[in-house]
């Protein structure tokens, strides 16, 4: 007979036959209680010295082959009756605890159907890096100790409720160490016990109310159905002794051909070569995603997880062999919820006559026998293969052989890729020798960071807001900076050009001195900004659209001090407009040589998730801040352990095709980029000297409040946002067009760089700044050597032509130019070298 047709049979019998009369009809043990019971519930016999029976759930996904939207079905409806129970505000501070190993995947469904609360279930893998938070025992469990491994110890220490999710709720001891445990280090005053089936005996059932009048807590239980077990005087005896003789009957053979029956005499699996095929299939799992609850699992780590899973069952759809009717998703002992999205995922994606079927290996040794009276029909034998903290052991999955599956997804966390997997012996083999097609998905194994990372500051300062620093409004921006405006850090651009070529000091140790611009000059800013204030407002809009159509729905936004913050204002207030969303939005500081200011990624990861922080600039020249960032960003989750943040950096222009989310890739004037701080909040450059910012501060920065009759700041934000209504249909149109095109970086923009250096024998491309803004910054900040500019362009190029007139510095025109303009910093810099004849700026 073959697999699929064994499996048929099975399937037949099972229909007619509940899948616990035959341990009822040799050991007298029976289910009394609701009517579903029965349906929800088998029986077998486990090697078990405390307990002869095992209650097997039907609807776990554990021994059980079961349809994973059955499976994740009832934790999330359980999930929504405590939702009920509690009320919105008591829910919405509630965290969910499950337990090892059966139950991981239940309580984190459980969690899902609540919405909004974290989740966190025991473990009994430790985990060095983490230090326990609790512990309690379960006693008639074949393995006891339980561990609590948050990576925020604060997870278990609010007042909210605690929901403890188990699948079956039979004495009430696991549940009462857990809460005595627990209460004595956080207490609280409500606690709701969730299982599937409530199975306690009469003499237990009072125990949990005495228990919560003990404690002085509120005690719940929801539970999807009711009973008790029946058990005779001797079970245990009598169900040891039924285990020993049909283990004792048990052969297995070291090969079997293929066509050989499907079990042996009791229903183990006899040991077969392998005859399947075995492959890897790659997830892609998101890197910031935990692979499930062991050190804790948040709502926002279950969006990014919902957003990426269609993209992973498609992967495990296009792996699986054409024909393939029946699939297994295997998951691995306490790695449970992971494998059920995926196989629920997978379950949408396949053709509709494709039976997708979900279920995990176990540490659990229970007897199997091939009858359909009894709940566990095959049993294959593997060796652990995660180097467990309790020694080398045997592992087990159930009901898989002889199932008629065409193919299995084995799904494991990387810590158990090992060779043990992958021996003769192994896992893989033994799915190989019953199923024609194994794929073996590996899911990340989340490592919390390392408690020798250096510490984190134990507080770190509030944001510092207008009008106290700067002139934008206190809800625009808040800056991650420190007030050194009482510093004196000016210094003469000649002094700082010698000092930065030198290699005598970093350009972010002092400041330019702040020109006030001449009157001709303000015009030219007014000009340029009534000539692109529309074309602004389009590019803040389509940037704007992008983000939150591919980044988060709800971004934190966080520009780079300080060209990037008058376009983070911006995209906060085209947000409103458009979507009636209020943005949270920072500014902090990127030093380039010295990459972005640590602390205040603390501070971001503190309060807001990690993931959801887009990185703002106003345009990218060569692509140097984007490498910054990105090198930095690695430092920064290798240091501190802490990861999800995104190096990928939203900008209104990127002329050096650098980024992936942009508003336009043209090289035209922003008008924010003609000025210093007077159109930037009057904020200075971001400073960072080891003799003002010690090792626990932000980076530094100066507001001008003696510069407030020359801001041009609200002027320029009113100018762009006052033109958001016209422009509503073309960013439309733009985003859209955007958002289906190939936005893939081609860092044209530093080839261009590369070239013009060694062109003009500069060779250092630190001195060649690209782009209508970079050229800009070198005319008002640095010693500027010539200007490149392409033929032809037009008023973009005034206030730069203007800047150069007054400096004395030659404009060139170049017909292949890739950029408006490019301006040379002075390569062989001596003091008085200003421009090409030494004239001093006249701004």
């Amino acid at each position: 007979m073959t697999e699929r047709a064994h499996a048929e049979g099975h399937a037949e019998e099972h229909a007619a036959t509940w899948s616990g009369s035959w341990v009822a009809e040799r050991l007298g043990v029976g289910l009394t209680g609701d009517e579903a019971l029965t349906g929800l519930l088998g029986l077998a016999l486990r090697r078990n010295p405390k307990r002869a029976h095992l209650l097997v759930s039907n609807v776990l996904g554990k021994h059980v082959p079961q349809s994973p939207s059955v499976v994740h079905g009832h934790g999330v409806a359980l999930g929504r009756r405590v939702r009920d129970l509690l009320g919105a505000e008591a829910a919405a501070r509630a965290v969910v605890l499950g337990y090892a190993e059966t139950a991981t995947g239940l309580g984190h469904s459980v969690a899902d159907g609540l919405g909004s609360a974290p989740y966190l279930h025991s473990t009994r893998r430790p985990v060095a890096t983490v230090a326990r938070a609790g512990g309690f025992e379960e006693s008639h469990s074949h393995a006891t100790s339980h561990l609590l491994l948050p990576e925020d110890p604060a997870l278990l220490a609010g007042d909210g409720p605690l929901v403890l999710v188990d699948d079956e709720f039979s004495t009430g001891n696991t549940v009462l160490n857990t809460v005595r445990a627990l209460h004595e280090r956080y207490p609280r005053k409500r606690y709701v016990v969730v299982a599937l089936v409530d199975m306690r005996s009469p003499a237990d059932a009072g125990r949990l109310d005495d228990f919560a009048r003990e404690i002085g807590a509120r005690v719940d239980l929801v539970t999807t159905a009711s009973g008790t077990v029946q058990l005779p005087p001797g079970v245990l005896e009598k169900g040891q002794e039924l285990v020993a003789r049909h283990e004792t009957a048990t052969t297995e053979p070291t090969t079997e051909p293929t066509t050989a029956p499907a079990t042996g005499p009791a229903g183990r699996v006899p040991v077969a070569a392998p005859s399947g095929t075995v492959r890897r299939v790659e997830l892609h799992w998101p890197h910031d995603v935990p692979d499930g609850g062991r050190h804790g699992f948040t709502p926002a780590h279950r969006a990014r997880l919902e957003a990426a899973l269609p993209a992973m069952a498609a992967r495990i759809a296009e792996a699986l062999p054409a024909g393939a009717r029946r699939v297994l998703v295997l998951g691995f002992e306490e790695l449970m919820y992971a494998p059920l999205r995926l196989a629920q995922a997978l379950e949408q994606t396949v053709r509709s006559d494709v039976a997708v079927r979900y279920s995990t290996t176990t540490r659990s040794p229970v007897l199997a026998v091939d009858d359909p009276g009894y709940a566990i029909r095959t049993r294959l034998v593997f060796p652990a293969h995660d180097d467990p903290a309790d020694g080398p052991g045997e592992r087990y999955a159930y009901n898989v052989a002889g199932a008629g599956f065409d193919a299995v997804v084995a799904v494991v966390d990387s810590a158990a890729d090992t060779p043990a997997l992958h021996a003769p012996d192994g896992l893989t083999a033994r799915l190989a020798a019953h199923v024609p097609h194994v794929l073996l998905a590996v899911v990340p194994s989340y490592v919390p960071r390392s408690p020798h990372a250096p510490e984190r500051p134990s507080m770190l300062p509030e944001p510092l807001r207008g009008p106290d620093f700067s002139s934008y409004a206190p809800d625009e921006v808040g800056w991650l900076l420190q007030d050194l405006s009482d510093v004196t850090l000016e210094a003469p651009t000649e002094e700082r050009e010698e000092a930065i070529q030198s290699g005598g000091a970093h350009y972010a140790e002092s400041l330019p001195v702040e020109y006030q611009p001449s009157e001709q000059y303000q015009q030219l800013f007014h000009a340029a900004l009534k000539t692109s204030a529309a074309r602004l407002a389009r590019a803040v809009g389509a940037v704007t659209e992008i983000v939150l159509a591919e980044r988060s729905p709800r971004p934190v936004l966080v520009s780079l001090a300080r060209a990037g913050t008058p376009v983070g204002v911006l995209m906060r207030r085209w947000a409103q407009f458009r979507h009636g969303l209020d943005l949270p939005h920072y500014a902090v500081s990127i030093v380039r040589g010295r990459g972005i200011d640590a602390n205040a990624l603390r501070w971001l990861a503190e309060h807001h998730d990690p993931a959801d922080v887009v990185f703002v600039d106003g345009w990218t020249g060569k692509g140097a801040i984007t490498r910054e960032l990105a090198a930095a960003l690695r430092a920064f989750e290798d240091s501190d352990g802490i990861t999800g943040f995104d190096p990928e950096i939203a900008v209104l222009a990127d002329p050096g095709s650098c980024v992936r989310t942009y508003g336009t890739r043209d090289d035209f004037l922003i008008p924010s980029a003609c000025l210093n701080s007077t159109v930037s909040g009057l904020i200075s450059r971001t400073v960072l000297r080891a003799d003002l910012v010690g090792p626990h501060d932000f980076h530094g920065a100066k507001f001008y409040r003696e510069l407030a009759g020359a801001d041009l700041s609200p002027a320029f934000l009113d100018a762009v946002s006052a033109c958001f209504p016209e422009v509503t249909e073309a960013v439309d149109a733009q985003a859209k067009d955007l958002l289906s095109a190939d936005r893939a970086p081609t860092w044209e923009g530093w080839a261009a760089v590369e070239r013009i250096s060694e062109e003009y024998g500069i060779h250092d491309v630190n001195l060649v700044k690209p782009g209508v803004g970079e050229t800009t910054r070198v005319m008002l900040r640095r010693v500027p050597w010539k200007v490149l500019a392409r033929a032809g362009a037009g008023a973009d190029l005034d206030h730069v032509r203007l800047l150069a007139e007054q400096r004395g510095v030659p404009v060139e025109e170049v017909a292949d130019l890739p950029y408006t303009c490019v301006g040379l910093i002075h390569p062989q810099y001596t003091r008085g070298a200003t421009g090409a004849d030494g004239k001093a700026v006249t701004l």
